[in-house]
């Protein structure tokens, strides 16, 4: 399976953007959907993300701002980002992965799409 990530681009302060993540391919196999940003000169960190059965969780700095979502029969998950912030500048990138052990695994990547925000 591929990932496609789309929809960064510039947004002011205090906006929004609708990220999405398509996969070709079957996905089925993938329990786990994740968005994880890289700033510039850092690591890339988790954002969020969304089991199959629903459950979500977020980073803390993007809690109450960012919504992430998965569609149920298209291999697709979304991030909805708003009050957007100058410290949120990154590139997106989606992950599908699943639980080993009890324990988050990442799996395919996507290609990252980049998110700027002015002040």
């Amino acid at each position: 399976v591929q990932l496609q990530a789309y929809g960064g681009g510039s947004a002011q302060a205090g906006g929004y953007l609708r990220l999405s993540c398509e996969a070709s391919g079957s996905a089925w196999q993938y329990s786990l959907m994740s968005w994880y940003r890289q700033k510039p000169g850092q690591e890339r960190e988790l954002v969020a993300d969304i089991t199959k059965n629903g459950d979500i969780s977020y980073a803390g700095p993007v809690k109450g701002r960012f919504a992430i979502a998965k569609h149920n029969t298209k291999n697709e998950c979304y991030l909805q980002m708003s009050d957007l912030k100058p410290e949120d500048t990154g590139v997106y990138y989606c992950n599908f992965g699943y639980f080993g052990a009890g324990e988050k695994v990442l799996g395919v990547w996507g290609q990252g799409t980049l998110v700027t925000v002015s002040s």
